[in-house]
């Protein structure tokens, strides 16, 4: 199974905004599925390109990596329009209610399965950017959507509230570094890798502490 022919990436932009601060950045939203069914990870900014991505397929449901408010922007605004579930792990619903303190999402724990036509992806529970951060396994594509919990470059960030250091570092290498090392890591931000690419600098990563 290709991945490429199963995989859409679209990049939108807006604001990420959290204890009191507010940066520019531009998201990236993957379309995971056949030609017949997705599943959309992270509805982020502005729906109408998303929307085109999915091009009329079946969408099982919009899946949010984690609650800040850059990953869930128009999620209940796709979840709406295209007829589906929103999903987020239960442990983000604090970060859910910032941006959305009105609208409802589906809650889930580690190890839920989703098929998304020919695809299946496993939640992988992976706190440290946030509580509720989670990472999806597509076996089948050798992929995995880690939303901001690992980068090109290594863990995603833990300076701001709800996050911690440990715990991505304990995620990571307890949960992604279980994955083939030829896994592909597909970002919340900016350009993929591999799970061994980044896993080699895990040592560096604990030396630095923070």
């Amino acid at each position: 199974m290709s991945a490429s022919d199963h995989i859409t990436r679209v990049v939108t932009s807006g604001v990420f905004e959290l204890d009191g601060g507010s940066w520019d950045v531009d998201n990236n939203v993957w379309v995971v599925g056949d030609e017949n069914d997705v599943v959309v990870f992270d509805a982020a900014h502005t729906a109408a390109p998303i929307i085109d991505a999915v091009a009329g397929r079946n969408v099982v449901a919009v899946v949010c990596t984690h609650g800040h408010n850059d990953h869930i922007t128009v999620a209940p605004e796709l979840g709406e329009a295209l007829d589906a579930p929103v999903f987020l792990h239960a442990g983000d619903d604090m970060l859910w209610r910032m941006t959305h303190p009105d609208k409802e999402f589906r809650g889930f724990e580690d190890g839920l399965s989703l098929q998304a036509g020919s695809v299946e992806l496993r939640a992988l529970h992976t706190p440290g950017h946030s509580p509720g951060s989670v990472c999806w396994y597509a076996p089948d594509l050798g992929a995995v959507f880690s939303g901001d919990t690992l980068f090109q470059g290594g863990p995603g960030a833990t300076g701001r509230s709800f996050s911690d250091f440990p715990t991505i570092l304990d995620s990571i290498s307890g949960r992604l570094g279980m994955l083939p090392g030829e896994t592909v890591v597909y970002t919340g931000h900016g350009d993929t890798t591999t799970v061994g690419d980044e896993l080699v600098h895990y040592d560096e990563w604990v030396a630095r502490g923070s």
